[in-house]
Parts: C-alpha cells; structure tokens; sequence
C-alpha cells in the first residue's frame, strides 16, 4: 500500500509540475478540448495571444475562434474530426483574438485516448505567427514584383541557368534578342547561344568557371540568335549560392549592343578622320608656305638667268650654263606645282566638260610614261556627266597615278584606267552624299602595306629608292581631288594589287569656251610702272625685267610706300605688286584702295601662294610665281591703259568730285 501511494503521489506531483509548465509558457496557447471542441482549460500563453480570460472562454467551443468564413465552411468540425481518425491535425490559418483582430495561426491538435482507447478529448496548441507570414508574404510579394519586373524587361535577356549550364527560365528580353521561346530554350545548354568558334575555345564552360570562381564573370563578343543571325553581346553572369555556400545556378544577363558597337566605332572612324584631316592641313599649310618662300627663290635664279642670257649671247659656255640653271629651275617651279597643289593653294583655270571629253587623250599621255611590259586599259563610257575642273592638274593627277602604278609592276602588269557615274548615299562612306564621276586607276602590282596605307598622300612620303621619286606625286593627287570638291580613296591588298578611285562632284553649270591663255597676247605698250616689293632680290629682278620691256620703273617697298608715293603725285601707268608683303597692309589690300581712289589705274598683282589670293576671285589679274619676262609682257601689255586728264596727270577720284562740285557750283 505504501508504495501505491507514493506512486499516486508521485503521478499528482507529476501532473502538477506539467500544469505549472503548461500554464506558465506564454509564447504558445496550449489548452483541451472535450470530445466536442469544448474548451476545458487554458494557459497563459492562451491568455496572451488570444485575449481572453479563463474564466471568459473555457466551456466555450474552440470554434468561436475561426473566422466566419471557415466556420462557416466547416473548418472546426473538419479539423477535429482529421484529428480524431489520423491522431492528429496541423495546418494554418487566420484566427480571431477576443478583440476581433486576426492573427496568423500555426494550430496543432492531437486527439487524446486512454489506455482503453476511449476518447477523452484534444490536445490543442496554437502559435501565433503572423509576422513570420507577414514576412513571407513580404518575401513573396517581392519575388513576385521581381518576376513581373525581370519578365517585362524587354532590353536585356534575363534567365538562370543551374550549375552544368542549363537555362532553367526566360523572359521577355531574352525572348525579343535571341529568338527562342521559353518552351523552345529551358532545359537547353547556354552554349547554344555561342558561335561555333567559342564553343570550340571552350568559352561557355570558361565563363561559368570564372562566375563559380570569383562570383562573376563579364565579357563582350559575338553570340548566335535561333535564326543564325549574329549580334554583339555584353554578358554578366553571377554566381548564385545558398546559405550554406553551395553553388544552386547562376543569374545571367545579356544585352544586345551591336548598335552601341557600330556607333563607337563610327565614332573612332570620324575621330581618325578629323585627325587624318587636320594632319593633312597643317602639312598643307606647312608646303604652302615653303612652296611660297621656294617660289621666291626661283624667281629669283630664273629670271636672274633670263637676264644673263640676253648679256651673253656669244658666251657658248655661259649659255650652256645657264640653260642647267633654266632646266633646274623649271624642275623647281614642277616641285612647288606638286607642293601648293597638295596645299590646295594653286590658282586653277577650271572648265566644264563632260569627263569622256576629258579622257580622250589619257592614253597618249599615259602610254609615253609606261613600259612595254605594262599594258594599258582605258575605258569610258560616252554618257559620264560633266565635271569643272583644271584640265592639266587632271592630267597631271592622272599621270602620277600611272607613274605610280608603273614602279609597282617592275615585272610588268596591266594598268587599267575607267571612269563611271555614281551617285554617293550616307552609306557608301565614300564621301559627302551626292552625285559624282569616279575615276578608277587599277594595277596589278604587289599592293601597299597596311601600315604604308595611311600616310601615301603625305608629302615627301616615297618607300622609292633616293633619286627615284620626291614623294608628292601622290600627294598632288590628293590636293587635286580636294581642290576640286571631291576627294580620293584607296583599296588595296597585298599581293592582289592597287585601286585609286578620283571622286569628282558633277558639274550642273553652263559650259564655256576654253581661254587659250590666261593673258592674251597683243602689241606691247611702254609705260611707267610702279612696283611694289618687299623682297630686294625679287624687286631686283622683276625691275629688270620691266626695263627689258621698255617701261620705266620705280621701286616702292611697302604697300604704305606706295600709297604715299601716289599721294604724293606719282602718276604711274600701272601698279605691279606682289600679295604677300609685311605690313599692316599688304598687296590685295593695297589693291582694293587703289580701285576706290583711282578706279581706271590698272593694278596687276602676283604670288606664289598665298591665304590672300584665295580671297582674290575675278577682282585682280594675278600672275603666277615665278613667271618670265614674256609672261610678264603679255600681262603688262593686256592691261596697260592708263586713265589721265587734260593735263597727262592721273586723277584721283576724290580731286574728281570736287571738280565736279566746284564745276556745277556745289558746296558753298
């Protein structure tokens, strides 16, 4: 008996410890129900969460704690009754507290039997967790705003592959850029998007090598569309991993950006362009001025000579001396023509012709430059449209190109030289959209290296051996080309040979006769002559010449000099000046005061090159540097007629109004 009772007391003991267990737990509501769902007892963390007393709720059925919908559809009833027939019931759901609110419910209801197997009623324990549902509704809602967010993105292809590759989803981006449909692509090997050549080098396992490795992977390159199309893709590819740190997939994104590509190389294109352009003006600028400066020379030893001729006429030995002086200037007035044509400061004689015309003796002038072994092909269809051009700086173009084409066929080859119609769109990157006529010059020599390419219209550029060439034929081509509003491109390979192509802007003016000179010949005239020069050597030898001729000469320095000596009441038949003098006033200046004060006194001006003669126009006759005494006299001769008064003296245009306004009784 004793040991039954300590047993029975240790049972209630037992029981009691439990009840003050359960009763004291505050963070789960742990009560028992009777057969029927009627609430026996309850807890303190009943109490907590639910909002009710003890004395409020026990002998109240549990189901006042469900929501009307779900008593409604019978969740009470079916909870206890799965209870009762598997041992227990677990689920979740809304329930409601005393003071109406609801709360996310994790419920757990084990039926209770005795050891008989009679039911004696429910274990029931209810936890509140709503801010865990909360936070997996947030975590849901998240998830999905970011699959409507990546499935929407229609510019980058967004998708996920698993560890070995396999895309395992697709969205709208990637379906617009690659072309497969995500029925057509999941399950698929990301290779599939590379070319052919990547996929050899091994590059997808390489790039999720290098993701699984370091967390990332980045790259640029070409990828294949379903339709076999290529475009160039910029790809990032990140590593996904759990908590844990074991690889689960990777997130990758793909943007198309062929476009991005082309534009940033037609920017560098242009860039290149600019420079290229820029170089070639100050290499314009630089020749200019040295052919401006050479021209001063040559003036200078050439008319010296001429004027050493007519002193040693019976000299046989002096004469054959200067005829190598003669012969090695006029070589030097061929360089400086190579030079300001490249400079695109030569002063041209242009006139309209349809081009055909202009070809027609291309072959006598090229075929005397060729050897036997170099054959020559011409062809030119009676149709192609007029241009306006400086017929000689075309044939000169066109026989350094042929000269050119010659030294790159040693072993002989074919020349061929055509010309074609063509109308240039935004493009063709040929040059500005528009209609021209292009002439081809096409040999079969060795071609030009790549590195040589750029910089064959540079001058004094030649890989000829010395004394083979001065590297400005080509070079002329070039300023001949721009001079005439068209420009000039090159096609080679090496081994297959060279294509110059001349584009030349169609003519749409009324075509004139040609001049026969740019000063006409007529009976020579004596008069007084004022020169204006600033370079003695130069003075020297145009007074000369001018004495030669019969005038009489005096000698101004200076533009002011000039003016003042004008002023001062010299009445010289025609002034005869060069452009380009130091001064604040410089020939073309000086010209344009003298129209205004003395319009019927002739002005006659020269150079060699000059930023003023371009300026120039029809204003003022312009002779070429450096000319010879009978150039000199043609032009003289063409312009002299000088405008005098009664008296023989040359009126000034201000001295003549106010003769008029004295003689009409004006002004007082």
């Amino acid at each position: 008996m004793t040991a039954e009772r300590e047993a029975q007391q240790a049972l209630i003991e037992s029981e009691r410890r439990f009840r003050y267990l359960v009763e004291g737990v505050v963070d789960y509501a742990i009560y028992m129900l009777d057969p029927s769902g009627v609430i026996i007892n309850w807890n303190r963390g009943a109490e907590r969460i639910k909002g009710y007393q003890a004395d409020d709720i026990v002998g109240r059925h549990f189901g006042l704690f469900y929501t009307p919908e779900d008593r409604q559809r019978g969740g009470p009833a079916r909870a206890l009754k799965a209870a009762e027939e598997h041992g227990r019931f677990e689920g979740e759901g809304w329930r409601l507290r005393k003071d109406g609110s609801r709360f996310w419910a994790s419920v757990v209801i084990d039926a209770i039997f005795d050891d008989e197997g009679r039911h004696l009623g429910y274990a029931k324990i209810t936890r509140d967790i709503s801010e865990r549902k909360a936070a997996e509704e947030a975590l849901a809602q998240s998830e999905r705003q970011f699959r409507l967010l990546v499935d929407g993105v229609v510019d980058y292809a967004l998708y996920m592959l698993d560890p070995n590759g396999i895309i395992t989803n697709w969205n709208a981006g990637a379906e617009r850029i690659k072309g497969y449909t995500a029925d057509e692509i999941v399950g698929q090997h990301v290779s599939r998007f590379y070319t052919p050549a990547d996929r050899a080098a091994g590059r997808p396992l390489h790039g999720l090598h290098q993701a699984a490795t370091t967390g990332r992977f980045e790259s640029e390159g070409w990828r294949v569309r379903k339709d076999g199309s290529r475009f160039w893709a910029n790809v990032v590819i990140d590593a996904i991993r759990d908590e844990d740190g074991a690889l689960v997939g990777f997130a990758k994104i793909t943007r198309d950006i062929t476009e991005k590509r082309e534009a940033e190389a037609e920017l560098q294109k242009t860039r290149e362009h600019m420079a290229k352009s820029q170089k070639m003006e100050a290499l314009g600028q630089l020749t200019g001025g040295v052919a401006h400066d050479f021209n001063n020379l040559l003036m200078v030893v050439g008319g010296q000579a001429q004027l050493l001729r007519a002193k040693l006429r019976d000299d046989e030995r002096a004469l054959r001396a200067l005829d190598a002086i003669e012969i090695s200037a006029q070589r030097g007035q061929d360089l400086t023509r190579h030079l300001l044509s490249f400079a695109r400061r030569q002063r041209l004689q242009t006139t309209i012709a349809p081009f055909s015309e202009r070809l027609a003796g291309v072959r006598e002038l090229v075929s005397t430059s060729l050897p036997p072994n170099v054959q020559l092909l011409v062809d030119a269809s009676s149709d192609l449209w007029p241009v306006e051009v400086d017929q000689g700086e075309l044939d000169l173009a066109l026989l350094n190109l042929a000269v050119n084409a010659r030294d790159a066929m040693p072993g002989g080859g074919v020349l061929s030289i055509s010309a074609e119609n063509v109308v240039l769109t935004p493009t063709d990157d040929l040059g500005p959209v528009g209609e021209y006529v292009a002439v081809h010059i096409v040999d079969t020599g060795g071609g030009i290296p790549p590195d040589i390419l750029e910089r064959v219209f540079e001058p004094f550029f030649t890989t000829k051996e010395v004394g083979r060439g001065t590297g400005l034929g080509l070079s002329q081509v070039y300023g001949f080309a721009q001079q005439a509003g068209g420009d000039v491109k090159i096609d080679s390979r090496l081994g297959e040979g060279t294509r110059f192509s001349i584009y030349l802007p169609r003519s749409h003016g009324e075509r004139a006769a040609p001049a026969t000179s740019e000063f006409a010949a007529s009976e020579s005239v004596a008069g007084a002559i004022l020169l204006v020069e600033d370079n003695p050597d130069v003075a020297d030898v145009a007074a000369a010449f001018l004495q030669q001729l019969g005038h009489r000469v005096k000698v101004a320095t200076s533009a002011g000099a000039a003016l003042n000596a004008l002023e001062n009441g010299e009445a010289p038949d025609l002034v005869f000046s060069d452009i380009v003098m130091a001064g604040d006033v410089d020939g073309l200046g000086m010209a344009r005061v003298l129209r205004e004060r003395y319009p019927q006194l002739p002005v006659l001006l020269a150079t060699g090159y000059s930023h003023a003669a371009e300026r120039i126009g029809d204003e003022f006759p312009i002779l070429r540097k450096p000319y010879n005494v009978d150039q000199l006299g043609r032009a003289i001769t063409a312009l002299l007629n000088p405008p005098s008064d009664a008296n023989g003296k040359l009126v000034r245009i201000d001295d003549a109004r106010r003769a008029r306004a004295a003689g009409s009784g004006e002004g007082g």
